[in-house]
């Protein structure tokens, strides 16, 4: 008898987001799930890589690689760079009370 494996691509959410409501909608999810700063910075990579990263990185100020590495799982970006790749990707970072 033949043994069967099953084969599956990796899942990459930027697959997934189509636009910036999409975008949006996944960043939110993101930070509701726990306050962990590198996941914002991995977020905001995977809304990256749903478009193009090159033209991101022209409107941020940075290379291509650098931008990589700062929203990369081992990255460590400024806030500073947090805020201007989400401005970059038309999106706004605000806060809002929970009290």
């Amino acid at each position: 008898m033949a043994d069967k494996t099953e084969q599956f691509s990796a899942y990459d959410a930027a697959d997934y987001l189509g636009d910036l409501n999409d975008a949006a909608a996944y960043l939110e999810a993101v930070l509701e799930d726990g306050i962990d700063p590198s996941s914002v910075a991995q977020a905001l990579g995977t809304i990256a890589r749903s478009g193009n990263v090159s033209e991101l990185a022209r409107r941020v100020g940075m290379s291509r690689e650098g931008l990589y590495k700062a929203l990369s799982a081992d990255g460590n970006p400024s806030f500073a760079t947090i805020i201007k790749v989400t401005s970059a990707l038309g999106l706004r970072l605000r806060f809002d009370s929970v009290a």
